[in-house]
């Protein structure tokens, strides 16, 4: 292996995908150290991470510590879980927005985060609009390297229960037979391939900053060539 061993940061790493990808993170023979910030612990120990646990709502609390090569945000919500907007806008919004501008002071080359199809800040849906402009503010923090995946419908198994996405996958897998061709994109996507796909933009070079579902899928597959 050529290279100087890498520091990733992790936001999110107990959620679906955020878990998924810590899992490929310490097996990536490229990284040495797996810097984890979230308010509870992941529950197991190994010799790359380490965990700063605390409030996210204000991270620049943990400044010092906030030191690596590139940032992996996963972090989000629900408005099931989360039905009071101005809590929901802090973790969607203000958490991301927060690490990019941290990431930025502290020379960070690279930040990649996790939003959702349909994100436009102009939108009338809040959890769309939230999303939309949570793009603009990390894109305003002009990281070298950043990138805003958009992922359909994430499928998988979550630890607490949401029945809206339930029923949604179940409808997708109905679906799945006729998005084909340009409907591609709508199709519902496994947390494995956007962990995938996030660590091959991490160490590669793409020339879009936003990725859509369907170019997550194909930057996934990259990953084992």
């Amino acid at each position: 292996m050529n290279g100087k061993l890498k520091t990733a940061i992790i936001l999110g790493a107990t959620g679906l995908t955020g878990s998924i990808l810590l899992e490929l993170l310490i097996a990536d023979q490229r990284y040495n150290q797996i810097k984890l910030f979230s308010r509870s612990a992941i529950g197991f120990d190994h010799p790359k991470i380490t965990e700063y646990l605390g409030d996210l709502f204000h991270l620049s609390d943990f400044k010092e510590e906030f030191m690596g090569d590139e940032v992996h945000c996963c972090i989000g919500t629900t408005r099931a879980k989360t039905p009071r907007k101005e809590v929901y806008h802090k973790i969607d919004y203000g958490i991301p927005v927060a690490a990019a501008a941290l990431a930025k002071e502290n020379g960070i080359g690279i930040f990649l985060v996790v939003s959702a199809m349909g994100a436009n800040p102009r939108s009338p849906i809040f959890y769309n609009r939230t999303k939309g402009q949570m793009e603009a503010s990390v894109l305003l923090q002009s990281i070298p390297k950043t990138y805003i995946l958009r992922p359909s419908l994430i499928a998988g198994k979550r630890k607490e229960k949401r029945m809206g996405e339930w029923l949604a996958r179940q409808v997708m897998k109905v679906l799945h037979i006729v998005l084909a061709g340009p409907l591609d994109k709508f199709r519902s996507i496994d947390p494995l391939t956007i962990a995938h796909c996030m660590i091959w933009l991490a160490n590669n070079s793409f020339e879009n900053k936003i990725i859509r579902s369907d170019e997550i899928r194909v930057l996934g597959k990259k990953y084992h060539n």
